[in-house]
């Protein structure tokens, strides 16, 4: 249990510190805005459990009724390539979608909100 209440903490915590391009997607996605889908920011998605111990990744953003997973990739993801590959490897072994849009892309919110749209 107590495992489980420090995933939620980290979450909550990244919740409280969006990026800007974090803050102006959830703005267009929070209250069903697209879609009508419900979006859940910050969501903690548990791939395994290996003796009690929970492995899990923090999706920028999830809809549990597309099963699809949105990440927005800074300049970090520059320079983690690797570890991105196995995280989406291993969500689409369990059946999510992800898409990925780069922070720039938000400043042409129209265009992410289309491609996501595609999706539904």
């Amino acid at each position: 249990m107590k495992e489980f209440e420090s995933i939620t903490k980290l979450a909550r915590s990244l919740r409280r510190n969006q990026t800007d391009a974090e803050k102006k997607l959830w703005h267009e996605l929070r209250n069903r805005k697209l879609g009508n889908k419900k979006f859940l920011r910050q969501h903690p998605i548990i791939y395994e459990e290996i003796n009690g111990k929970k492995h899990f990744f923090i999706a920028d953003y999830y809809c549990a009724e597309r099963r699809l997973v949105l990440e927005l990739d800074g300049k970090i993801h520059e320079f983690q390539k690797d570890y991105d590959q196995e995280r989406d490897h291993i969500l689409q072994a369990m059946g999510l979608q992800i898409l990925h849009i780069k922070n720039e892309e938000t400043r042409k919110i129209d265009l992410v909100l289309k491609k996501m749209k595609d999706l539904f």
